[in-house]
């Protein structure tokens, strides 16, 4: 983790004069000629955003998500805390930080979005001043949104209770962790999100749409089985597809001996299939493919047989935290 906080961008300073640094930062920008917020309320304007890099994390991980959450701030001027904590055979005592902002155009002249970063290494002996220290970092009257990255171990959840209490909402990927991470015993399980499941939000809303043409009955009698195929690149996105799959189906009427299943594909690796099997002749399939952006629709749900191309995409990353954080 010393490797992923050097590998971070980012002006080293002392941990305790972060504030007094970003705003000599932001001066000294200014006076270069350089995009620097106009006032203070040109900076942290709407979100406090934690970003927890486990130890799994890699150094060219980091700076992918690092490049995440600037884009995301583009969209939301935001102050965000990168947590980067030592292995736990790290015996130092030292607790280091780096500060870093980026100023971006809006939509006008006048609207400029201002984002700040400070980066935190910590090690487990300096745990118990980790509070903190991120409480002085984040601007007090903002809410409060964690998203914890690689972060895979329930048994470590104790130790940072103060500010998964507080946030507004918890974001895990459970295409890099395992999938009971939903179980873990998250301090507000009410505010914890899957950004597999945000990334989906485009082809949910394109079955949702085409499948909201007919009546919850219609959908629903007779079905006997429903299946979702996935591409080696996309197990996580499968599994969370046929979970969404169902639960819609069981609100829709679907029996309780319908047989729900996911298999993984031998064909393209970032594909999706799915299938609706009947005791009658109604029958219904999706196909997306991911490489190319298509899906089609193929469906006989009992007023005549209805082929229908469609688009196919995941969001963004950073799209995709918007939509765990706000929806």
């Amino acid at each position: 983790m010393p490797a992923v906080f050097n590998a971070l961008p980012g002006i080293e300073v002392p941990v305790g004069s972060i504030t007094k640094s970003l705003a000599k930062m932001w001066s000294d920008t200014a006076s270069k000629g350089g995009p620097a917020p106009e006032a203070e309320s040109g900076k942290a304007t709407q979100v406090n955003f934690v970003m927890h890099l486990g130890f799994e994390t890699t150094e060219a991980d980091a700076r992918e998500q690092f490049q995440t959450a600037v884009r995301f701030s583009k969209r939301y001027p935001c102050r965000v805390v990168v947590l980067c904590p030592l292995p736990l055979e790290n015996k130092t005592t030292e607790m280091r930080a780096k500060i870093y902002g980026e100023c971006h155009l809006g939509k006008s002249k006048g609207d400029t979005r201002c984002c700040e970063f400070v980066m935190l290494s910590y090690p487990q002996a300096a745990r118990a001043f980790l509070e903190n220290q991120v409480s002085v970092c984040l601007s007090t009257d903002l809410p409060l949104y964690y998203w914890a990255h690689r972060f895979s171990s329930s048994g470590r959840l104790n130790d940072y209770q103060f500010l998964l209490g507080r946030s507004k909402r918890v974001m895990f990927d459970t295409a890099l962790v395992e999938a009971a991470a939903a179980t873990f015993p998250w301090p507000k399980p009410e505010a914890v999100r899957d950004l597999v499941y945000a990334r989906l939000l485009p082809i949910r809303q394109t079955i949702g749409q085409f499948l909201s043409g007919y009546s919850a009955e219609t959908l629903s009698k007779g079905l006997k089985s429903v299946s979702v195929g996935y591409g080696a690149e996309l197990g996580a996105e499968g599994r969370v597809l046929l979970a969404w799959t169902k639960e819609r189906l069981l609100a829709c009427g679907a029996g309780k001996d319908v047989v729900f299943a996911s298999a993984a594909l031998d064909c393209k690796p970032r594909s999706f299939e799915m299938h609706f099997e009947y005791a009658d002749k109604k029958s219904f399939v999706w196909r997306g493919d991911l490489t190319q952006g298509s899906a089609q629709f193929e469906a006989e749900l009992g007023s005549g047989k209805v082929t229908l191309p469609a688009a196919v995409s995941l969001l963004s990353a950073e799209a995709a935290l918007s939509e765990a954080m706000f929806f």
